[in-house]
């Protein structure tokens, strides 16, 4: 593992590169924070992520860490950064299995809707080196839309969980 850059909060405004995806939910913030919360659902709607394991015991909160492991072969050491159950979730890298990342963060935002939630969710990443940097640029589009299709994913997934 190598070691990213402890970046805080801001850096999720401030990133070299950002990408904002959102999706309006059929489902409470309560029951959209135990989706999130819950170390199997992810690798059923994101498609990138193939286990979440959670290295912290409950109850989670700012400082709590995980282990995510993504196709590919990489692996990221999480901490929180934010947890306000049921409105905002947000986490960095500590460490990253490959050198092209050399800071990450993810923030999520949940908006009680009258049909639901509304969730705003921003990656933010600053690669590792030029070659890194390069293919974030050309990936740029491809990479939002696959971001975005996450939500989408997510939102068939929770209506087939809280039918």
């Amino acid at each position: 593992m190598y070691p990213c850059e402890r970046v805080d909060l801001d850096f999720i405004s401030d990133a070299p590169f950002r990408f904002v995806s959102t999706v309006e939910l059929a489902i409470s913030p309560e029951q959209l924070f135990e989706v999130l919360s819950d170390a199997q659902s992810w690798p059923q709607w994101a498609a990138v992520i193939t286990k979440v394991t959670w290295t912290s015991p409950q109850p989670y909160d700012v400082g709590t860490t995980r282990t995510v492991h993504m196709r590919g072969g990489i692996v990221g050491d999480e901490e929180f950064l934010a947890w306000e159950p049921h409105s905002h979730m947000a986490f960095r890298f500590n460490e990253a299995s490959t050198t092209s990342i050399a800071a990450f963060a993810e923030d999520y935002w949940i908006v009680p809707t009258e049909q639901g939630c509304h969730l705003t969710w921003v990656m933010a990443m600053k690669p590792g080196g030029g070659a890194a940097r390069l293919g974030m640029r050309v990936g740029k589009p491809v990479m939002a839309w696959m971001f975005q299709r996450f939500l989408h994913n997510l939102r068939r997934y929770t209506d087939q969980r809280y039918r």
